[in-house]
């Protein structure tokens, strides 16, 4: 079955979101293109965090400044890597956009990894810059002198091989002269692949500007289903929670830039804080994870209040529940839009999106996909579920340096196999059902069960491992571990959690260990019956 999204009012030709060859016609053609224009909403706040508040032209002005610095001082050349690795700082989009004004690939990467988490990414995409917090940069500093690749440290002390920011804001210099074509890559983003390791995934500028066009097409066809006029409104004012690494902050980034909006950014979640920032800001729109959003609304209710600003609250990056839409109009009736829809980082954020009447009437769906995106299910069974392939402008094009991992994700015409099981109602709307990846998304984020037993079995106490996810009120699912281990072995569970967290980040560490006296269930072939564990926490 294949289908494709879109509103004809919005795609016929000479439209705003008009497709030829699956590409948007009108839209920027690559991520440098997209930033410049930014330029011309001058004094409007872009950027306010707890140190202040900085508007686009001092945002552009920056970040020209630094792709500067990359070229001149650095001689980094278009096609060169460059690393951001920091908290959700004002310095996180100057780094990151100064890296496109350069021709760079910016490589974001998680900011909750461990120092060996780090290395193996470094040494996978080699980069020649290092762009830094002060509370990353001891994890890659052993890295950065062992490879002679020098380092800039955004809001802490620099140390031996790093240099401090210092900002260049010459308004009349401009970015540096160099050409950035649309087939040239943008961006790797690391995501974990079954076999443990992460990957990098790798897209190219058309990739990024589809991705960057679809939260506006979405926004259009959300006000035309309400009777609005696409775009009449006022900018918007989004509380984005989510990591600034993960896709779904792209799509939240890239939606509130192309409308001159303005990004209000916490540094860590509280939910009595985003309250106040809210009301202080006058708040429009908020994004992040299912498990933030109940949070906010539980703090909303508790302190009684309204959210009288709040016009739209978003989720993705893990399943929504349907208690998030019925607690939003229970409290706020139709006033506040909900949203939530499907991406991954293969995607570059989202490209399916469910919001409204349409959500509000279907909350079990990821909605419709954008109209650059195709959506097919491959040998749907007699309910019509098979797995979700995907194709379109926004995939990437591949895994950096991994050719096997690319053939095994990508046909040869070109669709992506997501791993999860979907199905496509008559009307067109998606509803992902399962997982057929080995997978577990805590909070939003990804943990690969195969990842953290590899690091269980490294343990001389342990003999067998099993990790899996089990259902969570709050963060959707949380891991845990089912171990056998070995004959008079002490029964130290928090030891084995603190022996996974010297390993791994700490959203990957089980919340639970479970020590099993007899062998852990097979399949005639040896693999671990992981539905049977899961029924003894689930009861089903």
């Amino acid at each position: 079955m294949v289908v494709s999204g879109g509103v004809e009012r919005l795609t016929a030709d000479g439209a705003p979101f008009a497709v030829e060859g699956g590409v948007y016609v009108g839209g920027p053609r690559t991520l440098r293109e997209f930033v410049e224009v930014t330029w011309a909403y001058g004094d409007r706040v872009f950027l306010v965090s707890e140190d202040g508040s900085m508007t686009y032209r001092e945002f552009f002005d920056a970040a020209c400044g630094l792709a500067r610095r990359f070229v001149g001082e650095y001689g980094l050349r278009p096609g060169d890597r460059a690393v951001v690795a920091m908290r959700n700082l004002p310095e996180w989009q100057i780094a990151f956009w100064a890296a496109q004004l350069a021709g760079l690939v910016a490589v974001p990467l998680n900011a909750w990894w461990t120092e060996d988490e780090f290395t193996y990414a470094l040494d996978d995409c080699a980069p020649g810059v290092l762009l830094v917090d002060g509370e990353r940069v001891g994890r890659v500093r052993e890295w950065a002198s062992r490879n002679g690749v020098p380092g800039i440290v955004f809001q802490g002390e620099a140390g031996e091989g790093f240099s401090p920011y210092t900002p260049d804001t010459d308004p009349f210099l401009g970015p540096p002269l160099l050409d950035v074509l649309p087939e040239h890559d943008a961006t790797i983003i690391y995501t974990s692949g079954t076999t443990g390791r992460p990957k990098g995934a790798v897209a190219t500028h058309l990739a990024q500007v589809g991705a960057a066009m679809n939260p506006r097409y979405f926004a259009a066809a959300a006000a035309l289903a309400r009777g609005d006029v696409p775009g009449a409104g006022p900018a918007p004012v989004s509380l984005t929670t989510f990591p600034f690494f993960h896709v779904a902050a792209f799509t939240s980034f890239y939606g509130v830039m192309a409308a001159g909006g303005t990004l209000v950014m916490m540094r860590k979640w509280d939910a009595p804080l985003a309250l106040e920032l809210i009301r202080k800001h006058g708040v429009t729109h908020y994004a992040g994870v299912p498990t933030t959003a109940l949070q906010l609304l539980e703090a909303a209710r508790d302190a009684g209040d309204p959210l009288e600003s709040l016009t739209l609250l978003s989720t993705g990056g893990a399943a929504a529940p349907p208690g998030i839409v019925a607690g939003i109009t229970e409290g706020y009736g139709k006033r506040i839009e909900p949203r939530n829809g499907y991406g991954l980082t293969e995607t570059c954020g989202g490209v399916l999106s469910n919001v409204g009447a349409e959500y509000r009437a279907h909350p079990g769906s990821v909605g419709r996909p954008s109209p650059t995106t195709e959506v097919r299910i491959d040998r749907p069974d007699a309910e019509g579920v098979g797995e979700l392939w995907l194709r379109g402008q926004a995939l990437i094009r591949g895994y950096w340096g991994d050719e096997a991992a690319t053939r095994a994700a990508f046909t040869d015409d070109g669709w992506f196999r997501t791993g999860d099981l979907a199905r496509v109602d008559a009307d067109g709307r998606v509803s992902v059902v399962d997982r057929l990846t080995d997978m577990v998304i805590r909070g939003g984020e990804n943990v690969y069960c195969v990842e953290v037993e590899a690091v269980l079995h490294e343990h001389p106490d342990v003999v067998d491992a099993a990790v899996l996810g089990v259902p969570h009120p709050l963060l959707g699912e949380e891991v845990v571990a089912v171990v056998r281990l070995r004959p008079g072995a002490g029964r130290d569970t928090e030891a084995l959690r603190t022996h996974v967290g010297s390993r791994l980040a700490a959203f990957k560490v089980p919340a639970r260990v479970v020590v099993r006296e007899e062998e852990l269930p097979r399949n005639p072939t040896g693999k671990i019956l992981k539905r049977e564990l899961r029924e003894g926490f689930t009861g089903g």
